[in-house]
């Protein structure tokens, strides 16, 4: 799959995810080779934030144990994709109308995060707004990834009720479990 192919992915059903669900990636091989480098660099970017920028990105910023928000970030992460694949599985396979295969759930647990983890490099830049701005959207991209995904992978149309309610409720979760990892971060 080309990098044009991928980046549509967000905004089309049609586009590259009946080659993503063709291939069948086995849940391990998506957990090493896709989740497990990905959701690295979050923590990576927030201990360079922390160590580097400071206080110049948020007052009280450098005081922080990195290390150790970085690690349980990192480990939260990785648990939060195991999670989220079964969510998406079970609420899929609620639903009179849907069905989702576990492998198909977990590549959608996959790459759901994928515009997240790639916000973080916005964190080389000391800037507060700039980096709140560019996660939102981030979680936007994210969002808009499930939707047409759920459409894609389940067969479905476009402006499918029983999809985009789906959806919603994958997006709570995801956004729960979002909000859990960012209180940790804060926590600390």
């Amino acid at each position: 799959m080309n990098l044009l192919t991928a980046a549509q992915m967000p905004f089309n059903h049609q586009v590259g995810w009946q080659e993503l669900s063709e291939r069948q990636p086995s849940i391990p091989a998506l957990a090493g080779w896709l989740v497990l480098p990905m959701s690295l660099l979050p923590p990576i970017m927030l201990y360079f934030a922390g160590t580097h920028h400071g206080d110049a990105l948020m007052p009280g910023f450098a005081d922080r144990e990195w290390r150790f928000i970085t690690t349980i970030l990192f480990l939260a992460e990785l648990l939060t994709f195991f999670m989220m694949g079964w969510v998406i599985h079970t609420v899929v396979n609620g639903t009179q109308a849907l069905s989702i295969d576990y492998p198909d759930a977990y590549l959608l647990a996959a790459l759901a995060p994928l515009p997240l983890w790639a916000s973080s490099l916005i964190l080389l830049i000391p800037n507060l707004l700039l980096n709140v701005l560019v996660v939102l959207a981030a979680l936007g991209v994210s969002c808009s990834l499930i939707c047409h995904g759920l459409q894609a992978l389940c067969g479905r149309h476009d402006h499918d009720m029983a999809t985009m309610s789906a959806t919603y409720t994958i997006m709570s979760a995801g956004v729960l479990a979002w909000g859990v990892l960012m209180a940790l971060t804060w926590a600390y």
